[in-house]
């Protein structure tokens, strides 16, 4: 398995207050690869936001509690990159006007079609995915990962992984602290079903954390008992 040409996931952040269009958008939006999490309301969607990781945020401007436009400036307030797309139903030049000025990247009106908003998507995603499939370097607290050079150290000191390893470490990683299933580490590193590497998987994880874990703070690799493991420095 070539690591550097390995597929990740884009995460979507979408907040709709309409739960048939938010469920439905959704759905199609699933069937097409993306992952997405979804806030009925301003409130919820913040609180998603700051605890976990986007690629993307579909955005309503008209939401209970804290409305879109604020919800983008508090969102640009804390990561200046991410993408954001606000989904509305106001389609007036001043009310897009008011949204670019609050951080957004693009506008689409509601009604929209699927087709539309796809290609929307494709627009801003190109050049984010791209990068972060085939970047040469990752870091997680003072964990490195080289994925030219093959190699991974650990506050300077150099952590020798076989390629199987290496394979999980880097999935663990390219997932920014999403927690992973059993049975989608066993499809993207293993290929191949639960079924048979279920325990291989835990063996592996194991080793991960001797070679990773055992001699240094804080420690990276967890587990969500019940739902799978995840890397990432915890407060």
């Amino acid at each position: 398995m070539e690591i550097a040409t390995q597929v990740i996931p884009v995460r979507i952040l979408f907040v709709e207050d309409e739960p048939k269009l938010g469920a439905s958008v959704r759905k199609e939006l699933v069937e097409q690869g993306f992952e997405v999490d979804l806030a009925y309301d301003g409130r919820i969607g913040e609180s998603m936001f700051r605890s976990g990781e986007y690629d993307l945020i579909l955005l309503d401007i008209n939401l209970p509690h804290i409305n879109g436009l604020e919800l983008c400036r508090r969102f640009r307030e804390l990561n200046r990159e991410v993408p954001i797309l606000m989904l509305t139903a106001l389609g007036e030049l001043d009310d897009k006007m008011e949204a670019f000025a609050s951080g957004a990247d693009d506008y689409l009106v509601k009604p929209f079609h699927l087709r539309e908003l796809l290609a929307r998507l494709k627009v801003f995603m190109k050049r984010r995915q791209v990068n972060k499939q085939f970047e040469e370097k990752l870091q997680v607290a003072d964990l490195e990962i080289d994925f030219s050079a093959k190699s991974v150290s650990r506050d300077g000191n150099i952590i020798n992984l076989t390629a199987k390893e290496f394979s999980l470490l880097a999935f663990l990683a390219r997932s920014r602290g999403r927690v992973l299933s059993k049975s989608e580490i066993a499809e993207k590193v293993w290929e191949m079903d639960l079924d048979t590497s279920a325990n291989t998987i835990e063996v592996y994880i194991s080793f991960l954390r001797n070679k990773i874990d055992k001699n240094y703070e804080p420690k990276l690799i967890h587990t969500k008992p019940g739902f799978g493991y995840f890397l990432k420095p915890l407060q």
